[in-house]
């Protein structure tokens, strides 16, 4: 029996940071503040065919400089003006994206009003990844972003938390999903029924005015269940990655790298076409 006990906690004690995003924590080494391929040109100016800025937010325990590293170089080759910042952590630090969600939105405020004054967009496109896919929606609910932001493309986004498989609740029994909690504050926000989740999903998911785009996978091991990614709205649209590429096995953290995400990016911000159909086999051609 205490061997068992003794599994459990060291199963608990790895699981709850991975569940919560630390999953990308190993991999965000590179320089935080490094800006991803094809980010962060302030002399870019948007074009007719891609007449908004794309401004790209990171996950929890991530950093711009991992996150996007394919999604940004293939958005400005095809022609976009692309920014991405970090938010949530020290400056310069690999890990970021873990305090306070509503202070992370008020950095987005500010990083959208800079992107908007460097190219003289009215509005920009916003495209996040867990945390990053969720987070802006705070920023347009509460903090006027709702009238600066065209669309926003939310990556496995953890709109309405997760549980984590379960493992929140026999965490929080073993006093170990708190100390995760105390060190990173958006963490236990993201935890399903926090305080935080049920102000921002409050009187509804979406607001009037943006286009809201959900990509989920069902192989997500980090938000579970993989549903409470989608937002409901008559201007939400959910997607699951797997009844369009039924062998495509991504799950959190891979489908950052995926192509097939990539080509649902570029379709969901194309002024002309839908957001589907994607080649499967060969999503980029």
């Amino acid at each position: 029996m205490r061997f068992k006990r003794l599994r459990s906690w060291a199963v608990i004690t790895a699981a709850i940071p991975a569940a919560l995003g630390l999953t990308g924590a190993v991999a965000p080494a590179a320089h935080a503040e490094t800006s991803p391929e094809g980010a962060n040109d302030w002399n870019c100016r948007p074009s007719f065919p891609h007449p908004r800025p794309v401004v790209l937010v990171h996950g929890t325990f991530e950093n711009m400089a991992f996150n996007w590293q394919k999604l940004s170089p293939a958005l400005k080759k095809a022609g976009y003006c692309v920014y991405a910042l970090n938010y949530g952590g020290p400056k310069d630090g690999p890990i970021q994206g873990i305090n306070d969600i509503p202070t992370s939105a008020g950095e987005l405020s500010a990083f959208v009003d800079k992107v908007m004054a460097s190219t003289g967009a009215s509005k920009v496109d916003i495209v996040g990844h867990s945390q990053g896919g969720m987070m802006p929606r705070y920023y347009m609910k509460f903090l006027g972003g709702a009238a600066k932001v065209n669309k926003l493309v939310g990556i496995v986004p953890s709109n309405h938390g997760t549980n984590m498989s379960g493992l929140v609740e026999l965490g929080t029994l073993l006093g170990i999903t708190q100390e995760v909690v105390k060190a990173a504050p958006a963490a236990g926000q993201q935890i399903v029924d926090s305080d935080f989740l049920k102000k921002l999903n409050g009187g509804g998911d979406t607001v009037p005015g943006p286009t809201y785009i959900v990509l989920s996978t069902k192989y997500d091991e980090v938000v579970t269940p993989y549903t409470s990614e989608f937002l409901n709205g008559s201007n939400a649209q959910n997607v699951l990655l797997q009844d369009k590429c039924p062998n495509d096995t991504n799950a959190h953290v891979g489908i950052a790298f995926d192509p097939v995400m990539i080509k649902f990016v570029l379709n969901s911000l194309d002024i002309w076409g839908p957001y589907w159909p994607i080649d499967c086999a060969k999503p980029l051609g």
